[in-house]
């Protein structure tokens, strides 16, 4: 029988086995995963990470892995305009060290993180089952049994669902959501551009949504581009020249002549909150216990933050001779992490809703509100703070690059 069976192969997944396995080794820990084991691969998109992730992925030791492909945000501006404007101008700058030398995030491809991250389960003895998917399961009084798409059966005290904001594992379990769809799709995909960006993030909120631009390597950048679902749909459909046409009716030509490079994917955006994290023998992480709108880039540091407390309460329970699957356990974990996950939702709704839209009063008074905040650089210093994860009260010890 298992200790710990982790069900998605992403990156939250694989953090979480990691971060169990290094911990305690004598557990027995693997991931199942449905995708075929080379997909991972094929990922071009890129996310943020923020200070206190990049502790804990240090302290996984595959954070001098991930570095050479890791951008520095070394600034970030916020302006708000129409596509249509002639001048953006510009209403809140932050720079982007936290202390000297030190960025308050990093933009790292997905599939470095995730190769780095395969790494240490294959140093650590993790096995990943690719190619499954589960079909139901089962709980006892001292264990679970997970049925999976092949008609193999695995046993184990503690499962652990990272599959994705539409999670099957969630479903089965009667996990209720809180949710709603904003109407909006997030465009993916990345470009080249002629100067260099010079670590610089922008944000620019339009009428549809905003507009994210985020530095990468070799004068590219990654691009998160919100707009209503049908034009979304529709740009992602159209040929590459009215696909660019539009790119830079939105990006502008501060950074010289661009061309749209990789895939281009939407995503419908909403906003899902699990009623509850956990169940007897069961906790959901990621995406399965959170689903938020892209606007606060936190969406994956959401996760590495679950990891991070769901990885310090099994360790713990264990070392005490608890039952690392026992409800009493897992609500310790549920505890520490669904306020912080509740007022996250909370927030990047109510920004998507204060900044996707074009009324003339709301404009003058959210613009008026960046203004004052830029005129206050303590303030500032502690959006910086909070945004970095350095500033949290009671953050788990690997978000503070401590082991556990």
């Amino acid at each position: 029988m298992l200790d710990m069976l982790v069900v998605g192969g992403g990156y939250v997944g694989l953090a979480a086995a990691v971060a169990v396995k290094q911990a305690a080794p004598h557990l027995d820990v693997q991931v199942v995963e449905s995708a075929p084991e080379e997909a991972w691969k094929k990922d071009a998109r890129a996310s943020a990470i923020i200070v206190a992730a990049s502790k804990m992925l240090d302290v996984f030791g595959v954070w001098d892995e991930i570095r050479p492909e890791a951008e520095p945000i070394t600034r970030m501006i916020v302006t708000d305009s129409r596509a249509s404007d002639p001048v953006r101008p510009v209403f809140l700058t932050f720079d982007g060290d936290i202390e000297e030398g030190q960025p308050f995030a990093h933009m790292v491809p997905n599939v470095a993180m995730v190769g780095a991250l395969r790494g240490a389960c294959e140093r650590l003895g993790i096995t990943i089952r690719h190619g499954l998917s589960a079909t139901d399961f089962k709980t006892g009084d001292a264990s679970v049994a997970l049925s999976l798409s092949d008609g193999s059966v695995l046993e184990t005290r503690l499962l652990v669902a990272c599959d994705g904001v539409r999670s099957k594992l969630r479903d089965m379990a009667g996990i209720k959501t809180v949710s709603w769809d904003y109407g909006q799709s997030g465009i993916v995909t990345t470009v080249e551009h002629e100067r260099p960006h010079n670590g610089c993030a922008e944000e620019h909120f339009l009428p549809a949504g905003p507009f994210a631009i985020l530095p990468l390597k070799n004068n590219r950048s990654s691009l998160v581009w919100t707009e209503r679902t049908p034009d979304a749909d529709r740009l992602v459909a159209s040929d590459d020249l009215i696909f660019e046409e539009e790119l830079e009716r939105r990006f502008g030509h501060k950074l010289g002549a661009l061309r749209a490079v990789g895939n281009r994917r939407a995503f419908p955006l909403g906003l899902t909150l699990a009623r509850s994290f956990v169940a007897p023998r069961f906790a959901l992480a990621g995406d399965a216990a959170h689903g938020i709108h892209p606007i606060s880039g936190q969406g994956l540091n959401l996760g590495f933050k679950d990891v991070a407390a769901l990885a310090e309460t099994v360790v713990e329970a264990d070392r005490l001779g608890l039952d690392i699957g026992s409800i009493n356990i897992l609500e310790r974990y549920q505890t520490w992490r669904r306020f912080d996950t509740f007022r996250m939702g909370v927030t990047t709704d109510v920004l998507n809703r204060l900044f996707s839209n074009d009324v003339g009063p709301v404009r003058i008074a959210r613009d008026f509100g960046l203004g004052i905040v830029d005129r206050l650089p303590g303030l500032k210093s502690y959006f910086i703070g909070q945004a970095a994860g350095t500033t949290a009260k009671g953050n788990p010890r690997l978000l503070a690059g401590q082991t556990i």
